[in-house]
């Protein structure tokens, strides 16, 4: 596969979402996590969708020391599985554990009660609010819903994936959260992003992949990995008017804040 040109003597990207325990990457998952530093790539953050990809999760990042994981129940899991406090906490109690995610509401296909998500959203909230613990936020057709939910227990975290307004990105800043931008911001119609891009301050913004899925234009289609960030990094460069280095440095501050890493 093809891979666009960092042009960096230094590793600078930081992917604060990625999904390397997907199965999209299980005929080369090694291969290919061992040559991300290569590409540019200083640390990623693996966000679990369930506990047994929590535990996929801590072991990868076991075994590669940029990577970190992120633990809990995606919304869209909840008829499989439900959140279990204890187990997360002893999940997040690992040393390369840095998150309570990938959690909140999915209304899109609505296939998960909307109560359900909702209690499982606020039980992880309040787990995360009691270890400590920084937050990875899931937000799909449910703006509403999930202001709500961060207004009451006003977590540290990221939503991540963002698609909101710029007004709805300025609630979620006033809570001293992030914004996660990723390839969308590259596609054809991405005018809510691209404005959200321009518009929110740098310090609060972390970008991302969610690999292997959103990858930007002109991989569109491809499965994505944390290298592509260079092309998200440049498109939101040239809205802002400003480097992408200037870009990917404060990316990677940004989350080395948010997550407690050191690089």
């Amino acid at each position: 596969m093809e891979y666009p040109d960092t042009g960096w003597d230094q590793p600078m990207i930081f992917d604060s979402h990625a999904h390397y325990d997907d199965e999209a990457f299980d005929g080369d998952r090694d291969a290919l996590l061992s040559r991300l530093p290569e590409r540019g790539v200083c640390a990623v953050v693996n966000c679990a969708s369930g506990l047994a990809s929590a535990r996929k999760s801590l072991a990868l990042a076991g075994r590669y020391p940029y990577l970190y994981a992120a633990v809990g129940v995606h919304p869209q899991e909840l008829d499989k599985e439900r959140p279990d406090p204890a187990l997360l906490a002893e999940l997040a109690a690992d040393k390369k554990s840095v998150a309570i995610g990938e959690i909140g509401l999915d209304y899109h296909y609505d296939t998960v009660p909307r109560e359900m998500q909702r209690a499982a959203f606020e039980q992880q909230l309040a787990l995360a609010a009691e270890l400590g613990l920084p937050v990875v936020v899931h937000d799909r057709e449910a703006h509403e819903d999930t202001m709500q939910l961060l207004q009451k227990y006003r977590p540290r975290g990221v939503v991540h994936c963002f698609s909101g307004s710029v007004e709805m990105a300025e609630a979620v800043i006033k809570l001293g959260m992030y914004i996660g931008l990723g390839g969308a911001v590259t596609f054809k119609n991405a005018r809510r992003p691209l404005e959200v891009a321009a518009a929110i301050p740098l310090e609060r913004l972390l970008l991302e992949t969610d690999a292997p899925y959103m990858t930007p234009v002109p991989y569109r289609g491809k499965r994505c990995d944390s290298a592509h960030i260079a092309l998200t990094a440049r498109r939101i460069a040239e809205v802002r008017g400003i480097t992408h280095e200037t870009v990917l440095a404060a990316s990677r501050d940004n989350a080395q804040a948010l997550f407690g890493i050191r690089l």
